[in-house]
């Protein structure tokens, strides 16, 4: 990509110039042209900002390139980092100075490749490297879960080893985060706080997808003498689509493989004071044994609601402690009263079945129940009972949010890609 000028005189007079270069190597009996000749060693035309003697050049400062003389002027700057982003930059109208607009990667090696011209129009040519000091304030990112096969419904996760809380520095983070998925699906991040991002589809990811995040920020600048870091990638794989939809009215529990019904169990949900929540929650993790105590939800020991378990086959999904587990205890209830603390109970066997069925990333719906909503973040996995709409507003890249980096233009200032 070439740094266009601000006046258009001069990528106009170089693209004529480099036209004619064309030609004149064409053309016969035109070897006396000086535009016809290989480009001369401009070393002592120009002159550049970096620091000498295998110095690291300060990130913070621009890189400038200058004509010597009264005789030349620079036609071109081409700046690459190692792995193939430009710099950007402006040339002023008269060829005597480029500077690059955009901020320098931190720990980077640059190729510069600067063009001139002398007072006859013959063409020079000098290529130069430098090296850009590490950031002494790197910013790394964490991506989660771990690498392995999820359900349909598992959210991506980041976490931010420093707080972003800048609405442009978090543009620049979030245009690096990338999240690919064979086949493709309609995605987006969202903000849960300063350190912490989710990304979820638009709708539930594909049966058999693969996917796979990569944090592009290593050397990237985010904010005032804070850069990124290096990232480990992650690559997920989603199994079938599993889905349990436990209806508190009914007392029963549909379960679907790939939208086909492949078990009706009669189940319990929490009774009046300790009513399950409602809504879409995705399996966090499977847990063959769990003591489970009520002082653990802030029932008082001893009391009339007081309880101390051995809970088997508990599959969680909550962080607070909501599960879908065995209770033998209220069998007789199952399919007909809600009797529960909040969790969804149903017989051994029938929980032995659920807990070797489902896998982390499946979801569990609950509807028709008193309970108040599942929270969207901080309780395990929420994400899905925000709206589209709303998900796409708890991004950095979303226009309406009034983001200056959304527009076109913004992206600019970012390291372009090839």
């Amino acid at each position: 990509m070439n740094d266009t000028p601000r006046n258009r005189t001069v990528p106009i007079c170089t693209l004529m110039a480099l036209t004619v270069v064309a030609g004149a190597t064409a053309c016969a009996g035109s070897g006396d042209h000086p535009l016809s000749a290989r480009p001369y060693d401009a070393a002592d035309q120009v002159a550049f900002n970096a620091p000498a003697g295998g110095r690291k050049a300060d990130p913070e400062k621009p890189l400038e390139i200058t004509a010597k003389g009264e005789e030349s002027r620079i036609t071109d700057v081409t700046a690459l980092d190692e792995s193939g982003h430009h710099l950007a930059g402006e040339l002023t109208a008269d060829g005597r100075k480029w500077r690059s607009t955009a901020a320098l990667a931190a720990g980077a090696r640059y190729t510069v490749r600067v063009a001139t011209e002398d007072a006859d129009g013959a063409p020079g040519a000098r290529t130069f490297t430098f090296e850009t000091a590490p950031a002494k304030r790197a910013l790394t990112v964490t991506f989660g879960p771990e690498e392995g096969k999820y359900g349909v419904g598992q959210p991506v996760t980041a976490d931010l080893s420093l707080p972003v809380k800048d609405k442009a520095a978090r543009a620049i983070v979030e245009r690096a985060l990338k999240v690919r998925s064979v086949p493709a699906v309609e995605g987006s991040w969202y903000w849960v706080d300063d350190k912490k991002l989710h990304y979820r589809p638009k709708e539930y990811w594909p049966t058999g997808a693969t996917v796979t995040v990569t944090g592009n920020l290593a050397g990237l600048k985010v904010g005032d003498k804070l850069y990124g870091g290096e990232s480990k990638p992650l690559k997920l794989t989603i199994g079938d689509r599993i889905e349990a939809v436990a209806d508190a009215g009914s007392h029963h529990m549909t379960v679907r493989r790939n939208g086909e019904v492949i078990n009706t169990i009669p189940v319990t949900t929490g009774k009046p004071g300790f009513s399950t929540r409602n809504g879409i929650k995705v399996v966090l993790g499977k847990e063959y044994y769990v003591r489970m105590r009520g002082t653990s939800i802030g029932i008082a020991e001893g009391s009339s609601e007081s309880y101390d378990l051995p809970v088997y086959y508990a599959t969680r999904v909550t962080w607070s402690g909501e599960y879908v587990h065995a209770a033998p205890w209220s069998v007789g209830s199952q399919g007909v009263a809600n009797v529960s603390h909040g969790c969804v109970g149903m017989s051994t066997g029938n929980a032995a079945w659920f807990y070797k069925t489902v896998r982390p990333g499946d979801i569990v719906r609950v509807v028709n129940s008193y309970g108040q909503m599942m929270d969207t973040f901080g309780n395990g996995f929420g994400d899905w009972n925000l709206p589209w709409d709303k998900w796409r507003k708890g991004s950095a890249l979303v226009a309406d949010t009034g983001n200056p980096m959304a527009t076109e233009d913004a992206k600019a200032r970012l390291r372009p890609s090839l």
